[in-house]
């Protein structure tokens, strides 16, 4: 994760939603599960987490719907860009690091559901990585 405390912006793919992370990012990984790829349409998706009350909708608002028991996923009502994910009871919030501005603050450290991943993508070695989210 790039070392940063300033605020980094993002939205949907129609302008619709707009948001604000404020402060440093906790950290960034690529995860591989199913359930990631049904919603992004893609081998995996980079996630970008924050606390929970550092994500500000600033315009808009995120629809959700809760995927699996406990697990809400976040998108843009009007084009569906998939934009937020949290789980009941968690503090922190993960945002799809190619709806911000600057997807460039997210360097993924980790990759996580290995167990889930599509044979024709490319692991890097140099992360971490997990057969399960752990």
């Amino acid at each position: 994760m790039t070392d940063s405390s300033q605020d980094h912006q993002g939205g949907c793919l129609c302008g619709a939603v707009r948001y604000v992370l404020h402060g440093k990012p906790l950290f960034s990984a690529n995860c591989h599960c199913r359930s990631c790829q049904r919603a992004i349409g893609a081998g995996f998706v980079t996630w970008v987490a924050v606390k929970t009350e550092n994500l500000e909708v600033t315009k808009g608002e995120i629809t959700y719907c809760e995927t699996s028991p406990g697990m809400h996923r976040g998108f843009c009502g009007r084009c569906g860009s998939s934009l937020e994910g949290h789980g009941d009871g968690w503090d922190d919030a993960y945002v799809t690091a190619a709806t911000l501005d600057d997807p460039a603050i997210a360097k993924p450290a980790t990759n996580i559901y290995l167990d889930h991943q599509q044979p024709w993508v490319i692991i890097d070695k140099t992360l971490r990585c997990f057969a399960q989210f752990s």
